[in-house]
């Protein structure tokens, strides 16, 4: 019996050790910047302008933006998830671009050469500064497209929740990370440890543009499961894409850029697609 206890107080020794780890590197796991400063050129975007966005808590945010081909169409506010930078998303800049719409791919604090470091409510400062920069460009509320991927879908749904836009397009979205995070750590207690949450289930009724939610059936990371939650919590116009096979990270060649497309030009007054059509070119 002695033997038994003390293993059994060695495993528990160990499980908290594991515990106070995932608490304190918590931002580290979630969180997975590639801090190398982005330039366009070296992106094969020679055309794309670069520009500073002032974020309300004094930052300035680098960022890259094409005007749509015609000037009463649709601009997106592209927000990424959480690896990498804006510089591994240029195949979808210019894919929507080619179909007519312009972009403004705005880089996180911390990311992409950029100062600060992420968090949940940082982050929400910095899509909402990509928003007011929208603004200060012309772009109207009904010409806006919110875009969300992955981790960026938590901050597309806050934001409309609170703004009015054009639609809501969400890349792979989570009820919440505190929800994702429980199917990849089922032995871990992660709602009371984790600081960032991103509640989008808790938000999304609040929502009044039509919302596109493109999933991948084979995706491990976040179940299709979530998404079908998120349309049952919605209230505005929903639509549900699936793409057969798509894992996490890979709608692009799929067809989502194109799906959505077509979904603005159901759901939106007077949308265009734009001169390039919507040929079978993905990304």
């Amino acid at each position: 019996m002695r033997v038994v206890l003390l293993c059994l107080g060695v495993a528990l020794a160990v499980y908290g050790l594991v515990l106070a780890g995932l608490y304190t590197f918590q931002r580290q796991l979630l969180f997975v910047p590639d801090t190398t400063p982005v330039d366009p050129e070296r992106a094969g975007l020679s055309d794309v302008a670069v520009r500073q966005v002032p974020t309300e808590d004094g930052l300035s945010l680098v960022a890259w933006h094409v005007p749509p081909r015609d000037p009463q169409g649709f601009t997106v506010l592209f927000l990424h998830g959480n690896a990498g930078n804006i510089g591994h998303r240029a195949n979808r800049l210019r894919r929507m671009r080619e179909i007519g719409w312009g972009v403004l791919l705005i880089e996180y604090r911390g990311y992409g050469g950029n100062q600060g470091a992420p968090s949940e409510a940082g982050l929400f400062r910095d899509a909402s500064a990509g928003l007011a920069e929208l603004r200060r460009l012309g772009v109207p509320a009904e010409r806006i497209l919110l875009w969300g991927e992955s981790l960026g879908t938590g901050l597309a749904i806050g934001l409309a929740a609170e703004n009015p836009v054009a639609a809501v397009l969400l890349d792979a979205p989570y009820t919440s990370i505190v929800a994702a995070a429980q199917g990849q750590y089922p032995y871990v207690p992660v709602g009371p440890l984790l600081k960032d949450r991103f509640d989008s289930l808790s938000r999304i009724a609040r929502v009044r543009a039509p919302i596109f939610i493109m999933q991948g059936s084979a995706d491990r990371l976040v179940p299709p499961a979530m998404g079908r939650a998120l349309i049952q919590a919605a209230t505005a116009p929903t639509e549900l894409w699936v793409a057969e096979g798509a894992g996490h990270e890979d709608l692009g060649p799929y067809g989502a850029v194109e799906a959505a497309a077509a979904f603005v030009a159901r759901h939106c007054p007077d949308a265009t697609i734009g001169r390039g059509g919507l040929n079978p070119r993905h990304d």
